[in-house]
């Protein structure tokens, strides 16, 4: 089932949450509506479930596999939704809020008995819950709470999937192991899922593609790999992940910063020459305990961190400020680096964009 959304403004007063935002999602696809908050994803996000409406002027549309969808409510859509906070019903058993979808439908449309308790018996298994169905959602982890709801939405088999911040009120461990679950799931149940996130590390782990917003407009989509290596504005750039920013020029593909030129790689898209805000992420520079033939700064560790797989440091220079830098466990041991150390800094890679670029 592909969702495909149309030319959707909405406003709120004299605030403007979405401004002409047009997206399709493939049939099957896992997508992430990434951005900060105030961006437009959660509005974005229940507009396509039919909570919102978008407003009448200009004319917009929401087709689920090609069939307008904007005079219908919720329940025609077929629409599953998972919120952040899980929305179970205290009083009721495990499996009776996964069969809450099935028991409410009208006579005519409703399963039996025994049809309803297979399904349950399903879902729990692909939730990986099998025993708990009796238990009440005080008796539940937070983790396997959230899991329930999605059973819940998935009961009632819906075309299309919608998660709002699904792993937000959960602490790091269990996002992380939920979010990992939740790509095996999908890759299991194809059903069309668009979850919205502010995490980016989770948008770029779990979907195939990650739409950015930014201030109610799509700023970027593509696949992970395509937003975070080869991203089209400044925003997406700073947005996702750490980035070191230097006020420079660029001349003929050149940057320079200062006058001295980083010798690294300059991505697109910079277009023309002139004042450039030229952007590097940690990983992206060299270090040497030597100066080095077109070495862009020299600098003193002033920080360092060496827990976890990569060496973090901070590196102060006399004409870049202060540096954030990423380096290998086995670089630093080949370094020997302390706090105090001198070291030379070379980007092998960096992006530019016009200075007057808007974020």
């Amino acid at each position: 089932m592909s969702i495909e959304v149309r030319n959707i403004t909405k406003t709120f007063g004299r605030f403007t949450a979405l401004r002409d935002v047009s997206l399709t999602v493939p049939s099957g696809d896992l997508v992430a509506l990434l951005g900060p908050s105030g961006s437009g994803k959660t509005t974005l996000l229940r507009i396509i479930a039919g909570l919102d409406s978008p407003d009448p002027q200009p004319p917009s549309a929401i087709l689920f596999h090609d069939q307008d969808v904007v005079g219908h409510d919720v329940g025609r859509r077929g629409v599953g939704f998972v919120f952040q906070h899980y929305a179970l019903f205290r009083h009721m058993t495990v499996a009776e809020n996964i069969a809450f979808g099935l028991r409410v439908r009208p006579r005519a449309l409703r399963p039996g008995r025994a049809a309803i308790r297979d399904k349950v018996r399903e879902l729990l298994r692909l939730i990986q819950l099998e025993g708990l169905e009796n238990r009440l959602p005080s008796e539940l982890s937070g983790g396997q709470r959230q899991r329930v709801a999605l059973a819940r939405a998935l009961a009632i088999e819906p075309r299309v999937l919608l998660l709002d911040e699904p792993f937000g009120a959960l602490d790091a461990r269990v996002r992380q192991e939920l979010r990992r679950w939740l790509r095996r799931l999908h890759d299991e149940i194809h059903v069309t899922s668009v979850f919205v996130t502010h995490d980016q590390e989770e948008a770029l782990e779990v979907a195939d593609r990650v739409v950015v917003l930014n201030a109610g407009r799509i700023e970027q989509e593509g696949t992970p790999d395509e937003v975070f290596h080869r991203p089209r504005t400044a925003f997406v750039m700073e947005f996702l992940g750490r980035v070191n920013v230097f006020h420079g020029r660029v001349d003929m593909g050149k940057a320079f910063v200062e006058g001295v030129e980083l010798k690294g790689r300059v991505g697109d898209p910079v277009a023309g020459n002139g004042h450039a805000r030229i952007f590097v992420r940690p990983h992206q520079f060299a270090l040497s305990t030597r100066a080095q033939d077109g070495a862009a700064f020299r600098g003193t560790v002033r920080y360092l961190n060496t827990a976890g797989p990569l060496v973090r440091l901070e590196v102060q220079t006399d004409v870049a400020g202060l540096l954030a830098v990423e380096i290998s466990q086995e670089e630093h041991g080949r370094l020997g680096l302390s706090q105090g150390s001198v070291v030379y800094v070379t980007p092998r890679e960096a992006q530019a964009f016009p200075s007057d670029f808007s974020i």
